[in-house]
């Protein structure tokens, strides 16, 4: 019998969700440091190590993800997702922060790696008419997870222990994905929707044929594999380093309250989150190399006009801006890997695309802290990264151009042939 397509997509929420919820570690901080008394600074490492481990297994698991298949590599997810997270409660019982670098850090991360990936090639193969849409559902799932673990974690530290908070969401994360696990499959072999069949059969749809089907292998070694990479570095990059210091920034710049940057922190949580499903949608329309460009365009504006910007609304509201198309940069990259190189090997490609993760979260904070620490200001930081997104909207031109390079090509041989 063959799955509801929109159940494989729950699926897929369900373990993004879970994995997701990871990016609500700064609730666990002070308490732990208060309680523990572990430097802030020790305790931050392990969220360090969690999300550089991300990226990097994301790309030395996507082959293996693809071999093993969805359902499989997401149970090996939960486990090492949940075991970490259960056993990070274990480290603050027994006072190990080495141990707790090894859970949160190495076992989460090696879990949130393999889940990110485990459920994006079989929504793209699903959803052959919505690949930017199934994307974006998933991985808006994973931008909204910190939403509902941030309160339901400090709640739960509040009123029990930090081990047995963390114990108890460590089930509820196995739980969670090991149910999105049981469901979640590749559909058959050149399977369409019923809606999709009749609109080619009756010419209302032209189906868009994938630029190439090519191997993790080939992949890399193309052009615009490379020119793709370069534009989710500087696109991650920006975003990571406007959610490190939102708040800070904002205070020190526009003079916003501590309070009212603490609500603005709130809702560019919503947008990451939300604009992971409106930009992917958006692009199933436009196509993803157009939603790439308007994203540098974007933030050509914000980053040029931030400096002089006196107004705290719309100061907030190009924060608000930046935000949105690094969420919006994760959930197009799995639909345009699928154009550009299409779904035979689609999550190993994307893991070696999530390389620019791990890279972005290092090179954002730094290139903002070594600028604040040497100038006392944060002005230099917009210029910095307005040239920035410069270079990367110049890619995304040639990208396109490439891309009707390629499309032009394929036309012609098809006439001669």
């Amino acid at each position: 019998m063959l799955k509801n397509r929109w159940l494989i997509a729950l699926s897929a929420i369900a373990i993004h969700l879970s994995i997701g919820a990871a990016y609500a570690y700064s609730v666990y901080t002070n308490p732990i440091n208060e309680a523990m008394g572990w430097s802030t600074a020790g305790i931050t490492w392990a969220f360090t190590i969690m999300m550089a481990l991300a990226g990097i297994s994301a790309a030395f698991f996507g082959s293996f993800v693809e071999r093993q298949g969805p359902r499989r590599s997401a149970i090996y997810a939960a486990i090492l997702f949940s075991l970490g997270q259960a056993g990070s409660g274990l480290a603050v019982a027994v006072d190990s922060l080495p141990l707790f670098l090894l859970m949160y850090g190495l076992l989460s991360g090696l879990g949130m790696g393999i889940g990110y990936i485990a459920p994006v090639s079989t929504l793209v193969k699903w959803f052959p008419d919505r690949r930017g849409l199934a994307t974006g559902m998933a991985v808006m799932g994973f931008g909204m997870g910190a939403l509902i673990t941030a309160p339901v974690a400090a709640n739960l530290m509040q009123t029990i222990t930090i081990p047995s908070t963390f114990y108890i969401l460590g089930a509820a994360y196995f739980v969670l994905m090991i149910f999105g696990a049981a469901y979640i499959a590749p559909p058959p072999a050149g399977y369409m929707p019923k809606n999709m069949k009749k609109d080619l059969a009756s010419g209302k749809k032209v189906i868009k044929k994938d630029l190439a089907q090519l191997s993790a292998k080939q992949a890399v070694r193309t052009r615009r594999f490379w020119m793709l990479w370069t534009m989710m570095l500087i696109n991650t990059s920006a975003g990571i380093m406007m959610i490190s210091v939102a708040s800070p920034m904002a205070q020190e710049t526009v003079g916003l309250t501590v309070a009212a940057a603490g609500t603005m922190v709130g809702v560019m949580g919503i947008i990451n989150g939300g604009s992971r499903l409106a930009w992917a949608a958006v692009s199933d329309y436009i196509g993803r190399s157009n939603v790439f460009m308007i994203f540098f365009i974007l933030q050509i504006i914000a980053f040029a006009t931030l400096p002089i910007m006196q107004s705290v609304l719309l100061f907030q509201l190009l924060i608000f801006i930046v935000v949105s198309c690094y969420g919006g940069g994760f959930s197009n990259l799995p639909a345009f890997i699928g154009d550009l190189f299409g779904t035979k090997q689609l999550g190993a490609i994307h893991g070696f695309l999530l390389t620019t993760w791990s890279l972005g979260g290092i090179i954002g904070p730094q290139i903002v802290t070594q600028i604040y620490g040497r100038t006392d200001s944060y002005l230099p930081v917009f210029y910095v990264f307005l040239g920035l997104v410069t270079v990367a909207f110049v890619i995304s031109l040639l990208i396109k151009l490439d891309i009707r390079r390629l499309e032009k090509a394929k036309q012609e041989k098809v006439k001669v042939a």
